[in-house]
């Protein structure tokens, strides 16, 4: 019986396709990070062609990783490569954004470089940003990998394919939950232990819009759970700890719970 489960397992990896292997992914995340950051950097590089030789290594690295899926990718590797790329700048500028709002929105922080290089909200953040990159370039697994590997290290959770504005502070951040159809506007901020989910998770609504949306200048406090394609919370609205919401809210609204009555001014 052994045997033939060996050989059952054995036939199941020679007919599997060939997908990059996590470790790989990770790697080049770790290698990108560090390029955008020197707060993240473990070296330091003595001029520009030092530099620019090892940006021309984390390409080929995502290069080797794309050419993997050539099969399963809308265009040729190297155009994926490309337009990943072009978009870098714009990423690498909304991070920046993300690391300045963090630092203005938690007393704590001391500097920016203290963002960058030890908030698990801004980690998180960071490698969304690539991974949604990905995913709006159809590129399958990278996308899931990369935020997999974030889940696993911070406790947040964001769906690559969510959309999220400029300005985005998570403050805390452990257990927060992001679905793949939520929409968040600019200057919004969520605590620890929120979710932004569906309210059914039957297949058949893949393709629909699922996930909640937050206008702008909307704060969410620790463990409220907002539920639904259909729900949005108006700008400047201000969600407070432990509600489950399930239905919109106009701007400028207020809505709390405590264990003796719910209220919304």
């Amino acid at each position: 019986m052994q045997h033939h489960f060996t050989e059952r397992l054995y036939l199941s990896h020679r007919e599997s396709k060939n997908l990059p292997a996590p470790s790989l992914v990770c790697d080049w995340l770790d290698g990108i990070l560090k390029l955008l950051f020197p707060e993240l950097a473990d070296r330091r590089y003595r001029h520009l062609r030092e530099f620019q030789q090892h940006f021309q290594d984390v390409k080929l690295e995502l290069f080797t990783i794309l050419e993997t899926l050539q099969d399963a990718l809308p265009a040729p590797p190297d155009q994926i490569e490309e337009a990943f790329l072009e978009r870098l700048p714009v990423v690498h500028e909304l991070l920046l954004k993300d690391a300045d709002a963090i630092l203005h929105g938690d007393p704590a922080a001391v500097s920016a470089t203290e963002v960058i290089r030890t908030y698990p909200g801004f980690y998180a953040i960071a490698v969304y940003r690539l991974a949604h990159e990905f995913y709006q370039l159809d590129v399958p697994l990278v996308p899931r990998i990369l935020t997999e590997h974030a889940h696993s290290r911070t406790g947040i959770d964001i769906h690559p394919g969510a959309s999220i504005g400029e300005r985005f502070c998570i403050d805390h951040g452990t257990g927060v939950v992001i679905g793949e159809t939520v929409v968040i506007g600019d200057e919004v901020k969520i605590y620890q232990g929120v979710t932004l989910g569906a309210l059914s998770v039957r297949k058949e609504l893949a393709q629909t819009k699922r996930h909640p949306t937050l206008q702008d200048r909307v704060v969410v406090y620790s463990g409220a759970t907002i539920l639904g394609g259909q729900t949005v919370i108006g700008h400047d609205s201000i969600i407070g700890g432990n509600v489950w919401l399930t239905k919109s809210v106009p701007p400028f609204s207020k809505v709390y719970y405590d264990h003796t009555e719910t209220g919304r001014e």
